[in-house]
């Protein structure tokens, strides 16, 4: 990497607004009270306001400590030694059943220290929040549990409308950059198993999807980047999302370049031409950008409608719940907050 790119400031299609509006101070004052920790502002996210705009949030399962240590991510490396807040399924799915959410993304940190990885942990979560709010459409961005596909199939199990998996950068870059515990083709083996089990899980909205993500501008090729798509295409990953990859702290691993709009456009034309369902590409996608629209997209067939205005029926639909009385009840029975396990 060259010291103009290591020195340069970020380019102008980098840039964005500081969040805010009402909707975002809503969600941001109630994640507060509720004790919730969301990836959107712990990963300084620049998509935030936007997603949250839309009714789009990320919470975090299972603590902030990680035991594994991959260069790109910011996330704390630990060892956690079995420790799990055993009321947290009952208190997030309570805690979001009354927010004005439409869609929530409800991801983990990888938890090698518990016999099946937390996927029994994640699965309640899920469950629980479809009983509460049927409506709400439930991603899980999950880890890969050891390469142990039982457990992939518990989390499948519970229902998730999307299930993803990030394989994170391409192949020649995964021991450099993820943790040595990680692979390529362990990411593409549960992916696949995923793939498998779809067509037992989903709910209203139809079919369980699949989903991964690459980051580039960490020093892999286009080329590469293509190759990566095939490879999950192969293994019936139905969305894909690409973005910039942006340094988190100087500890982290350095960015390469700052890949193009244009380029981006181009591995978008790319997927859509190898099949997938939807590929959203471009310098501020992140795994969970938009994640809402993504979905929704990638079921309106062209001519069945306008993805916008589902979108804003939807939200509607969020806002008539989250203030219903069946949520206040919900809301009423909330573990309170000071009485939960610690993270840590």
């Amino acid at each position: 990497m060259s010291d103009v790119v290591r020195f340069a400031p970020k380019p102008p299609w980098l840039k964005v607004r500081a969040p805010g509006g009402e909707r975002y101070a809503e969600l941001k004052a109630t994640f507060r009270s509720l004790d919730l920790h969301t990836v959107c502002e712990e990963a300084r996210c620049p998509n935030i306001g936007e997603c949250w705009s839309e009714g789009t949030a990320t919470v975090m399962l299972l603590g902030d400590t990680c035991t594994r240590g991959c260069r790109f991510c910011a996330v704390t490396t630990g060892q956690p030694r079995g420790a799990v807040d055993v009321r947290e399924p009952e208190h997030v799915a309570r805690a979001l059943a009354r927010m004005p959410l439409q869609y929530v993304v409800m991801t983990m940190v990888d938890r090698d220290d518990l016999l099946d990885g937390g996927a029994e942990h994640v699965a309640r979560t899920v469950r629980r929040l479809k009983e509460l709010r049927p409506d709400m459409l439930v991603e899980t961005l999950l880890g890969d549990f050891g390469g142990h596909l039982d457990c992939v199939d518990t989390t499948i199990a519970a229902g998730p409308d999307v299930w993803a998996h990030n394989i994170e950068v391409v192949e020649r870059l995964q021991r450099v950059i993820r943790d040595a515990r990680c692979s390529y083709a362990q990411s593409l083996d549960v992916l696949r198993r995923a793939r498998g089990r779809a067509g037992t899980a989903g709910g209203a909205a139809g079919p369980m999807l699949t989903k991964s993500s690459i980051m580039v501008g960490i020093g892999e090729t286009d080329d590469e980047v293509v190759q990566t798509m095939r490879d999950l295409r192969a293994a019936g990953v139905d969305v894909v999302t690409v973005g910039q990859y942006l340094r988190p702290t100087p500890k982290h691993a350095p960015v390469d370049r700052y890949v193009t709009p244009e380029q981006f456009d181009a591995f978008a034309r790319q997927g859509r031409g190898m099949g997938f369902v939807y590929v959203a590409s471009g310098p501020l996608v992140r795994s969970s950008y938009k994640a809402a629209e993504v979905f929704i997209r990638s079921r309106v067939s062209p001519g069945d409608g306008d993805a916008a205005a589902v979108l804003r029926e939807r939200m509607a639909e969020a806002h008539a719940r989250s203030s219903s009385e069946f949520a206040a009840r919900s809301a009423a029975s909330l573990v309170p907050a000071g009485a939960l396990v610690r993270r840590g």
